[in-house]
């Protein structure tokens, strides 16, 4: 991810641009000054330097924007909290769809828990940054990680969601739990991998005073910042965003027009069947009528949130892109970028916050498990309450909870995670 960067400066100095800085005022007599512009620099206090090239150390959105991120932070932190526990808690939560939403729930807590706090303190002072070099690695490798992560996560959900969907009988061979643990560890290891390079153009950079003057680092100039030559790090964020998001997203909205289009295929089949009065008696027909349509809602939730998903990133990609294309700033530059950068903010926080209340809104079983959680109710209770529900018919909840055919694949039966009873009934019913 790109480094929060102080948009009030007018300048945006790195040393990756050009200027080299000045130093500390009171010396407007200096000898052998030839340049003006260093001749002004030596006239500036040291407060009024510093803010010529690094902009001032506040930012003037620090308060709207601090009110904004604890707000989401709020959400986001219990939101993902509650996802996590509910699923390692209860048994009937831990299926194949859940792990993806795991995985992506732990990436959003870090970048809540970690990263907004980094940004906040870097709004509120920033510079000189006091976490050192370490500190800025640190930094920039994890937001650069779960940057990844996150689209990673979202594209092998869309994938073996496709597979579940067109391909059932494929699925019961290819999706399964320990592929899906495999998935999520490679998704992490290369995003990991991947974060390296961003991460290795950046260090702490300090304003140096003029030759005239000592030429010495300002040690309350250190920021954390790009430290290595512009075009590696403009080509490094154009690569990464055609890899890890238009490539992603774009891949995405195939598999799930593929999805769209085999669904309707479904339900139209369904409509014929139910003229010609096919199966009407059938009591297998009418089980499989209700696994399609707790798909249908399984999919239309991981649909939502993939779009949701694609609103709240494409600002910081935006951001990103025009970083990295302008190189050579001007006022209306910086002034449309300033705002760019914090609409990017807020919604990148945002998109980490809003997952679990698609889950509230869409899903009943995470509804009511969420519920059991925060009433402190037991889950074996609640483990017991669902596994009764699945020996019969019932319209407790807006789908109905009937237990998959003999003829069902592992997907049908542990896949549909928000309105399955879990894996463990699919194998019994199996067996």
């Amino acid at each position: 991810m790109m480094a929060r960067y102080n948009c009030s400066s007018p300048n945006m100095l790195s040393p990756a641009n050009d200027t080299s800085g000045c130093y500390q005022g009171s010396m407007c007599f200096a000898p052998s000054v030839n340049v003006s512009a260093e001749m002004e620099d030596l006239c500036l206090s040291q407060k009024e330097y510093l803010e010529k090239y690094l902009g001032p150390r506040r930012s003037s959105f620090f308060l709207p924007v601090c009110v904004t991120y604890l707000l989401i932070f709020l959400v986001g932190a219990a939101g993902n909290t509650l996802t996590c526990m509910v699923i390692v808690r209860n048994k009937v939560m831990r299926t194949l769809t859940n792990y993806y939403l795991f995985s992506l729930a732990v990436s959003d807590l870090l970048v809540l828990l970690l990263g907004m706090p980094l940004e906040l303190y870097e709004m509120w002072s920033n510079y000189p940054f006091l976490l050192g070099k370490g500190g800025c690695y640190f930094k920039t490798f994890l937001f650069e990680m779960v940057c990844f992560a996150s689209i990673l996560n979202v594209t092998a959900l869309s994938v073996e969601r496709y597979i579940a969907v067109v391909h059932p009988f494929r699925a019961k061979f290819v999706v399964t739990r320990t592929h899906a643990r495999r998935v999520i560890g490679t998704v992490w290891a290369l995003s990991m991998l991947c974060a390296v390079p961003n991460t290795s153009l950046h260090g702490i950079f300090s304003l140096t005073s003029p030759p005239s003057a000592s030429g010495r680092p300002i040690p309350e100039s250190a920021i954390c910042t790009l430290v290595k030559p512009r075009w590696m790090y403009n080509l490094l964020i154009q690569v990464t965003t055609v890899l890890f998001f238009l490539l992603p997203m774009l891949t995405i909205s195939v598999l799930y027009l593929l999805i769209g289009l085999q669904l309707k295929q479904e339900k139209m089949l369904q409509v014929l069947e139910a003229k010609t009065g096919l199966g009407q008696d059938s009591y297998c027909n009418a089980r499989n009528q209700q696994q399609k349509a707790r798909r249908r809602q399984v999919t239309k939730m991981l649909f939502i949130l993939v779009v949701v998903f694609g609103i709240c990133w494409a600002p910081f990609h935006t951001d990103r892109l025009m970083w990295s294309f302008i190189n050579h700033w001007t006022s209306d530059h910086l002034e449309i970028f300033q705002y760019v950068h914090i609409i990017s903010g807020v919604f990148f926080y945002l998109s980490s916050a809003v997952n679990p209340i698609l889950y509230n809104l869409m899903s009943t079983r995470f509804r009511e498990t969420f519920r059991e959680v925060m009433c402190h109710n037991t889950q074996r209770q609640a483990a017991r309450k669902y596994s009764l529900s699945v020996t019969r018919v019932t319209l407790r909840s807006t789908v109905c909870e009937i237990p998959p055919s003999v003829s069902t694949t592992v997907t049908d039966g542990e896949d549909y995670d928000m309105y399955s009873n879990g894996p463990q009934e699919h194998e019994a019913t199996v067996a």
